[in-house]
């Protein structure tokens, strides 16, 4: 398959090391879409470290109610201000703003799924991301073709995972991949 034809949408895209960009180094991304008009993922294993689930409730004036303990990550250096729930796909918001990503994952970036994740409703499965990972046309295929990234299947085990510190070395495994014998140069025979 070429580049060019590849639908990356619900995989994982996997960092090389000497990926050159600091924000993306031992990263996992779920991509969400993937178009010929460019591609949006989110970064799933590098939670922020000082904004808490509760501390995020009070700025968009909720109450918490009975909410589960989530972890806030960093989903990307685009629209750091901008909030998505990436979550098992049982879930569809109040409104019509669920994008359904494949048979076991969906986005939902409204204000609603919040308020549901707050009262200890909503998705069975979460991972709220401030922030996203965007590629232009041709660009992320241009990185594949690089070597800065490996893509493999999506996996709910470990998108929803809280050990986040072991994401990138478990999706490299799901491939067969031992994280130490990557190299970052490209190979070319």
């Amino acid at each position: 398959m070429s580049t060019t034809d590849m639908n990356l949408s619900g995989k994982f895209l996997i960092a090389m090391p000497g990926m050159g960009d600091p924000r993306f180094d031992k990263s996992v991304v779920f991509m969400c879409a993937h178009s010929e008009d460019g591609a949006m993922g989110l970064i799933i294993n590098k939670p922020t470290p000082d904004l808490t689930f509760p501390d995020l409730l009070k700025q968009l004036k909720l109450q918490p109610g009975y909410g589960r303990d989530i972890r806030i990550h960093f989903g990307g250096p685009v629209e750091h201000g901008r909030g998505f729930v990436l979550h098992s796909a049982e879930y569809n918001a109040r409104s019509d703003s669920t994008l359904e990503v494949d048979g076991q994952f969906g986005l939902t970036a409204t204000q609603d799924i919040l308020e549901d994740m707050a009262q200890g409703e909503g998705p069975r499965e979460t991972l709220l991301a401030l922030g996203y990972s965007g590629w232009g046309p041709g660009q992320l295929e241009g990185e594949i073709a690089s070597n800065g990234w490996l893509t493999c299947d999506a996996s709910a085990a470990i998108a929803f995972d809280t050990e986040n510190e072991t994401k990138w070395s478990r999706a490299l495994k799901t491939m067969g991949v031992d994280p130490l014998m990557l190299s970052a140069d490209a190979g070319h025979a």
